[in-house]
């Protein structure tokens, strides 16, 4: 079972402090949102590339972008896995090759109420097929219930095709609603305010580790 806090929940004012604090984390999540594929803006390359530098954990960065074809291949230089929206995707499996070529993981990410049917081919491509739990965007949302048919037939392509693929979840993760996605066959869980939000976020994680293995 794998932690990945999301910086979204974190101080930007003191990154390299916070990135401290979640040492015990499995990777760093990173949300970059273009305020086009979604209605939020944050950060893009340059701030990546200095988070990284400061970083001893490794980087998943989450493109809720509008053009992922051009920009997911850059992201991959800078770090250990780049997952991007299929929704926005014009040539995913060029895209899904062009990040394995600058050295990157490659995973897709589909919004609540994407279907996974018509992608159910690429799973066998992927390292992390990433269902989100909440719609992308805004930190702090509560988990959608009724994501959980999803995460379930998610965990059927991957046992089928490709038993070595993470799949995450992200939105709403917390000690309770983390055991209702592992129980669904989630193994890689994104916390922002559970983690960050928390007094202690290493002991935070590790709770959370021990709440979905249980």
């Amino acid at each position: 079972m794998r932690i990945n806090p999301s910086i979204l929940s974190a101080d930007f004012g003191n990154m390299q402090s916070e990135l401290g604090r979640v040492r015990a984390a499995d990777m760093i999540h990173v949300d970059v949102m273009d305020s086009l594929f979604v209605p939020n803006l944050t950060f893009g390359l340059p701030v990546v590339e200095n988070w990284r530098a400061v970083s001893e954990t490794t980087f998943d960065v989450h493109l809720m972008i509008d053009d992922p074809d051009n920009w997911a291949p850059r992201y991959a230089e800078k770090s250990e896995m780049v997952t991007f929206h299929i929704e926005s995707a014009k040539d995913p499996e060029r895209t899904i090759n062009k990040i394995r070529e600058h050295g990157a993981k490659v995973g897709i990410a589909v919004k609540p109420n994407s279907p996974l049917e018509p992608y159910k081919e690429l799973v066998h491509q992927l390292d992390q097929l990433l269902v989100m739990t909440v719609e992308p965007g805004f930190g702090g949302q509560k988990f959608m219930h009724e994501v959980l048919p999803k995460i379930r037939y998610a965990r059927e392509l991957i046992n089928q095709d490709n038993p070595s693929c993470f799949l995450q979840v992200d939105g709403g993760i917390n000690l309770e609603t983390i055991s209702l996605a592992a129980e669904a066959g989630a193994d890689t869980f994104v916390a922002g305010s559970a983690v960050f939000g928390a007094e202690n976020p290493e002991l935070a994680i590790n709770q959370l580790r021990l709440a979905a293995s249980r």
